[in-house]
């Protein structure tokens, strides 16, 4: 099959190879179009005349109109297609609910803490209050790597460089960010270090972590140590020690929390890589876990495909509300709201953002969303969770983390290598990308191109997730790619 119709409402299709001018394609139904021009892989392919003016569909789902006359066999893409998104609009709350597939109780061995939750990792790690003494902290932690031993799985830092000359909301949520990963449960122990004259003083900080265990976290302000160097190695051994002493065991399947992201998307993303996770999704939340959905403007043209799985009224005010307060961050930085996909995307096949998102969202599954959370905001129910959070491939990873998630499932068709603070999966959505960086891609979705079904992808990724949460390390984890940043949206002094 070189060519894909997602659904039968669809007036394009997407190219699942390369098309070359004059080539005969079939489509489901023995349906046959002939390409009028080469094109690309990813890209849309006109399954019929569509005027100017008309909505282009895909995923059942208007993604674009009509710029120009569009004949049968044409190449769909921004050259002749543009955004139908605007600033404003209006929801109604349309319940529906989709049954959920069976599925054998499964577990993973993790580490269970003493507050009853579960960790995937049991890491020692260093975090910088502010960005002065991000140095400091990656000293400690190259100088202090013989106390990774045992079942201590690795000892890490996460420079960023804020938390001094902030104000207001900005100071308030670096804070929320750094103390939500001080709270995380595959950190075994955390060193929190800070300057001592910074806008983020550790009696604040202090307030925004709440109560805490103090053999599990240490405070150490480099200020006021004669030094530093020896005083941080000293509570790293305190934190080892007390670290050391978690060991792996049984935990069920249920008490998994699991991010879901995509960057670098392509035309593929929306029809192999991001569905296989919404299978996964689906899987897990049977199975009693969570997982949580973000990236905010790329729900932007799909919100229906979500409120419509709000599982109460509540939920469905709370994320129209989310998506409003991002459309309102958006104008009132003078941006338009579909200033979106990246060169990246569009180079991929994605023409708007309606496209991008209608393809974004196909991680959620299907199941009822049960709640919606502030930035860095924990996980409290069981589930699928949407998070307020940018598109950022970065900011939205390490949000990911801070709201609970002990990993994350990162779909990509270009390919990226980075790695959040939580183990991140790079999932591809086509074999050559899989084929060409071994180095950088966990999990190949690129089958479903070639025929597997989604709902074996799904499980195939339901058994890989398991192993990733018993010890397997993931690509970025081998190379200790490990990277924050942090949501910034006011005046820096």
């Amino acid at each position: 099959m070189k060519c894909i119709k997602i659904h039968p409402a669809d007036n394009v299709a997407v190219a699942l190879s390369d098309l070359a001018e004059g080539e005969a394609v079939s489509i489901q139904d023995n349906y046959t179009v002939t390409a009028s021009e080469r094109i690309a892989r990813g890209h849309k392919l006109a399954l019929s005349d569509i005027k100017k003016g008309d909505a282009i569909v895909k995923y059942g789902n208007p993604i674009a109109f009509a710029t120009m006359d569009i004949k049968k066999g044409d190449w769909v893409h921004t050259h002749n297609a543009h955004t139908g998104l605007r600033e404003e609009d209006s929801f109604h709350y349309d319940h529906k609910v989709f049954p959920l597939p069976e599925t054998a109780k499964r577990s993973f061995q993790g580490y269970r803490r003493k507050d009853g939750r579960v960790g995937i990792r049991n890491e020692l790690w260093i975090l910088p209050v502010v960005g002065c003494v991000n140095s400091i902290a990656q000293a400690l932690v190259n100088e202090n790597q013989a106390l990774v031993k045992g079942s201590i799985d690795g000892l890490y830092t996460f420079p960023h460089p804020f938390g001094c000359s902030q104000l207001g909301d900005d100071l308030t949520q670096t804070g929320k960010l750094l103390t939500a990963l001080v709270n995380h449960p595959n950190a075994g122990g955390v060193l929190v270090l800070g300057l001592g004259c910074e806008n983020l003083t550790l009696p604040l900080f202090k307030e925004l972590l709440g109560p805490y265990d103090p053999a599990r976290v240490k405070f150490l302000i480099c200020q006021e140590a004669e030094n530093e160097m020896e005083e941080g190695a000293g509570l790293l051994s305190e934190l080892a020690a007390y670290a050391g002493g978690f060991l792996r065991e049984e935990i069920d399947a249920s008490e998994l929390v699991v991010g879901m992201k995509c960057g670098g998307s392509d035309g593929l993303s929306g029809i192999t890589a991001n569905p296989a996770v919404g299978r996964f999704s689906d899987r897990l939340i049977a199975l009693g876990g969570s997982t949580i959905l973000t990236e905010v403007p790329e729900m932007f043209g799909a919100e229906s495909i979500l409120f419509e799985r709000c599982e109460s009224q509540a939920v469905f005010e709370k994320a129209v509300r989310m998506i409003e307060d991002f459309k309102h961050y958006f104008t009132a930085h003078g941006q338009v709201v579909y200033e979106n996909p990246s060169p990246g995307n569009k180079e991929g096949g994605i023409t708007t953002l309606e496209d991008k998102s209608c393809g974004c969202v196909q991680k959620g599954g299907s199941a009822q969303i049960v709640d919606v959370l502030n930035y860095a905001e924990p996980v409290t129910k069981k589930g699928l969770n949407l998070l307020s959070g940018p598109g950022n491939d970065l900011v939205s990873s390490t949000v990911l983390t801070a709201a609970g998630a002990h990993l994350i499932l990162f779909t990509t068709g270009r390919g990226t290598p980075f790695g959040a603070p939580a183990p991140t999966v790079k999932i591809s959505t086509n074999t050559p990308l899989f084929e060409k960086k071994r180095a950088w891609i966990d999990f190949n979705a690129g089958t479903v191109a070639a025929g597997e079904s989604l709902d074996d992808a799904g499980e195939r990724l339901l058994d890989f997730v398991l192993e990733i949460a018993s010890g397997k390390r993931t690509k970025a984890e081998e190379r200790g790619f490990r990277e924050i940043s942090i949501f910034k949206d006011g005046v820096t002094l």
